[in-house]
């Protein structure tokens, strides 16, 4: 966890430790010009080209160490703003008049860089430390300080501490996304989990339970007991609380009620496809050949003379959540509806619609099976569709059927 939160603040912050090298390169180079100009005006030179000659190998010895935040250590910090001040108290012994003039001290804006560092790495409360030690200095090395060197003081502070606490906002908002990425990533893979489970195990589950019950003696046991467990099962996928005993018996006794209107075995859709998709998830592969293997009495596809290609991770998944579609017509149509499949091929998108003519989906009874943990249509369908950047909408009417259109935006399913 620390090693991921380097790794995030230093994606926030490596721009500013390189502006602040580049900024202690330019204002060292400006001191150094600044004293070369001016230099008649000093009594005692050789204490300024002593202090200059230590500042300009301090500062090109020290770039490694304001590239990022691991090497700027609090040894270093420390060190740097003690330099800084001590140029600033030398001032007046190299100069004697500094005190009764206005002019720069001898590390003059330099010594602004050790105040950002501090600023970078700690925040506004090192920022505000560094801060007034510098104005403290600067009050002591002006004797009697003028109203321009109260104005400097109070320019570096407030910048100083601005600048310190934009990068505490900035590194919570990069701990907040970086947490919300995990969390997408989480609940995006639980849903892929949820959706093999509903394309295989649940189903499975449900068909031990029909037979089961059908048979009678032992196996209405074995069904009973494969009822329970599915009705767990899909709370578990829900996300919800385990069921009480008597939800599952309730769950149980409507699954038995039901009665085998759909003892065909479940398709799981991935299964079925397995042997006509391509080694390699990226490869083009033909949507048609996909859904050709759905065809039956019941089924009809209609599809363009030229092949569908999508890549063929994009092409299971759209195929899977055809069958998903297919599956919830078997198993809430009835044996004898009919299910008719259209693909349609545009340049930026192709949509695949499933539709059947059964009695259609009452109101409201798709949120209250996502609430009794039946994720077929949020997961299996829609849940494919959005992790590939399409869409999937249901449109129903009761009495006239029901029918699913996919889209899957070409460029998104690529990626």
């Amino acid at each position: 966890m620390a090693g991921r939160e380097r790794v995030v603040r230093m994606s926030v912050e490596l721009p500013l430790w390189r502006a602040l090298a580049g900024y202690r390169v330019l204002t060292m180079v400006y001191a150094v010009l600044l004293f070369v100009f001016q230099q008649d005006k000093f009594e005692r030179p050789a204490v300024a080209v002593g202090f200059l000659a230590v500042m300009v190998v301090w500062t090109l010895a020290t770039l490694p160490k304001v590239s990022n935040a691991a090497r700027c250590t609090r040894g270093f910090l420390i060190a740097d703003l003690t330099l800084a001040l001590t140029g600033i108290l030398l001032t007046p012994l190299a100069d004697a008049q500094a005190q009764t003039q206005d002019g720069p001290t001898l590390p003059s804006i330099w010594t602004a860089g050790s105040v950002l560092a501090f600023a970078i790495k700690g925040g506004w409360r090192w920022a505000g430390f560094a801060s007034s030690l510098v104005a403290v200095a600067n009050i002591i090395e002006r004797g009697e300080p003028s109203r321009d060197t109260f104005h400097n003081v109070l320019l570096v502070w407030v910048a100083s501490i601005a600048i310190g606490y934009v990068v505490e906002v900035a590194r919570a908002s990069e701990r907040t996304l970086a947490r919300a990425l995990e969390i997408e990533a989480a609940t995006r893979e639980r849903e892929r989990l949820a959706r093999d489970i509903h394309d295989s195990v649940l189903q499975v589950l449900a068909m031990v339970q029909r037979r089961g019950t059908a048979l009678g003696g032992e196996a209405a046991e074995l069904g009973r007991m494969a009822g329970e467990q599915e009705v767990a099962l899909r709370s578990l996928v829900a996300g919800g609380l385990l069921p009480t005993p008597r939800s599952v018996a309730d769950g149980t006794a409507a699954k038995a009620s039901a009665g085998p209107a759909s003892d065909a075995a479940p398709g799981d859709a991935r299964t079925a496809l397995a042997g006509r998709l391509p080694e390699d998830p990226d490869e083009p592969c033909d949507v048609r050949t996909l859904l050709a293997s759905f065809v039956s009495s019941r089924v009809t596809l209609s599809e363009p003379g030229a092949p569908v290609l999508l890549p063929a991770h994009a092409a299971a998944e759209v195929a899977a959540a055809a069958g998903a579609a297919l599956d919830n017509v078997r198993r809430h149509a009835g044996a004898d509806a009919q299910a008719w499949i259209l693909v349609e091929d545009w340049p930026d998108e192709v949509i695949v619609t499933v539709r059947d003519d059964g009695p259609g989906i009452p109101e409201g009874r798709l949120a209250q099976a996502e609430g009794e943990g039946r994720m077929g249509v949020a997961l299996s369908i829609r849940g494919r569709l959005r992790d590939l950047g399409g869409s999937a909408e249901l449109v129903t009417v009761p009495g006239q059927g029901t029918e699913v259109e996919l889209r899957i935006p070409r460029g998104k399913a690529e990626r």
